[in-house]
C-alpha cells in the first residue's frame, strides 16, 4: 500500500475510514510458507502508517488458523498481532487442504480438534447487529449464537458499536416484543 493511497485516504473525505487488509497469520515462518511477500512487522508497520494519516481508520482482515506446521507460538503471534491492532472485523478460517495446493504435500497437518480450537480462541469475542444492523461486538458463549439478548452499549467505533450483555430475551423479532426488548440484538 503506496504513501499516495495513504495520504488519499486523510486528503479525501469522500473515501471511507475502512480498509480491507488480510495479514492471514502472524508468524513470519507461516507467512513465507503460504507465499505471502510481508513479514508480521511489516504489516504492522503498514498499520501504523494508515492510522498516523488517518486515526480513525478501521481495518477489516483475513486470517487462517491451523495451516500446516503451525505451532501453538506461531498461533499466539497471529492473536497478539489481532489484540495488537484492533480490527473492526475478520474473516477467519480453519485451513483446509486443497488437492494440488503445495500446502497439501506438507507433513505436520495440524490435527482439526486443534484447529477448531484455534479458531474458537481467536473468534471468542461475538459480533451481532443491533435492530438497525450496526455490528455489535460483546463477549459471549459459543451456545449464545443466534439468540436475542439486550446490550448496554459501552463504546462506538466508526465501523461498530461493543457492550456488555445485561440480559437475555425469549423472544425473536418479528413477534410482539416489550418496550425494553425494542433494543435487543441477535448474535
Amino acid at each position: 500500500m503506496a504513501d499516495d493511497l495513504i495520504a488519499a485516504h486523510r486528503d479525501i473525505p469522500a473515501l471511507m475510514p475502512y480498509l480491507h487488509l488480510p495479514f492471514q497469520a502472524g508468524a513470519d515462518r507461516i507467512l513465507a510458507a503460504m507465499n505471502r511477500k510481508h513479514t508480521a512487522a511489516e504489516y504492522l508497520r503498514l498499520v501504523d502508517r494508515i492510522r498516523e494519516a488517518c486515526p480513525e481508520m478501521a481495518l477489516s482482515t483475513d486470517i487462517i488458523v491451523g495451516f500446516p506446521g503451525e505451532t501453538v507460538e506461531e498461533f499466539e503471534a497471529t492473536m497478539d498481532l489481532v489484540r495488537r491492532v484492533g480490527f473492526a472485523s475478520a474473516y477467519s478460517f480453519k485451513y483446509s487442504s486443497r488437492p494440488g495446493t503445495p500446502a497439501a504435500t506438507l507433513g505436520e497437518q495440524v490435527p482439526e480438534p486443534e484447529k477448531a480450537r484455534r479458531l474458537g480462541a481467536l473468534q471468542a469475542q461475538m459480533a451481532g447487529r443491533s435492530p438497525y444492523l450496526q455490528a455489535v461486538h460483546v463477549e459471549a458463549s459459543e451456545d449464545m449464537a443466534g439468540r436475542i439478548v439486550l446490550v448496554r452499549i459501552q463504546d462506538a467505533g466508526p465501523n461498530s458499536l461493543s457492550g456488555v450483555i445485561i440480559s437475555h430475551i425469549d423472544c425473536y423479532m418479528g413477534k410482539e416484543q416489550s418496550h425494553e426488548s425494542q433494543n435487543a440484538g441477535i448474535l
